[in-house]
C-alpha cells in the first residue's frame, strides 16, 4: 500500500511541475523590436498571445487606433491591433518548448507556422516559418515585470 501511495505521489506532482513549467511561459512579453506588448495565457491547455500595448497605438493619419489593414482578409481590416491574438493554439511539449501553433505578423498580414522555446525565464526565442523550420525567421521576446 504504502508503494501504492508513493507512486500516486510521485505521479501527482511530476504531472503538477509539468504544468508549471508549462506556464511559465505565462506573462507579458515585449518582441524584439519593442513596438508591441503581448500577453501569453493558458487558455484550456493551450498557449495564446494577445496585443495588450503598442508604442504607437493610433494611426498617425486618422488619430484612431490602429487596424489589421495588412489582413488579407478584408473582414479583418478594421479589427484594432490592441487585443488582436497573434499567437494561436500552441503546446507545451516540454523542456522549454511551445510548438503546434502560429505566428501572425501584423506588418505583413501573414500568418506562420512557429515553435517557441524559453532560453531562461525571461527570454524566448519564437520562430515562425514556412513548411520547414529551417526556412524561417526567429525573434527574442523579454518578459516584462508587470505589477
Amino acid at each position: 500500500m504504502k508503494k501504492l501511495i508513493a507512486v500516486i505521489a510521485f505521479i501527482f506532482t511530476g504531472s503538477f511541475a509539468m504544468a508549471q513549467d508549462a506556464d511559465a511561459i505565462v506573462g507579458v512579453w515585449e518582441p524584439g523590436h519593442g513596438k508591441a506588448r503581448v500577453k501569453i495565457d493558458n487558455i484550456d491547455g493551450k498557449y495564446y498571445g494577445r496585443i495588450v500595448w503598442l508604442k504607437e497605438p493610433n494611426d498617425p493619419n486618422t488619430g484612431k487606433p490602429k487596424t489589421d489593414v495588412n489582413n488579407s482578409d478584408e473582414s479583418m481590416k478594421s479589427v484594432p491591433l490592441r487585443g488582436y491574438r497573434i499567437l494561436k493554439d500552441f503546446e507545451y511539449k516540454g523542456k522549454g518548448v511551445w510548438e503546434e501553433g502560429t505566428i501572425y505578423d501584423p506588418e505583413s498580414g501573414n500568418t506562420y507556422s512557429s515553435v517557441i522555446t524559453m532560453k531562461d525565464e525571461n527570454t524566448l526565442d519564437i520562430r515562425g516559418y514556412v513548411g520547414v523550420k529551417t526556412f524561417g525567421r526567429s525573434d527574442t521576446w523579454r518578459k516584462l515585470k508587470v505589477n
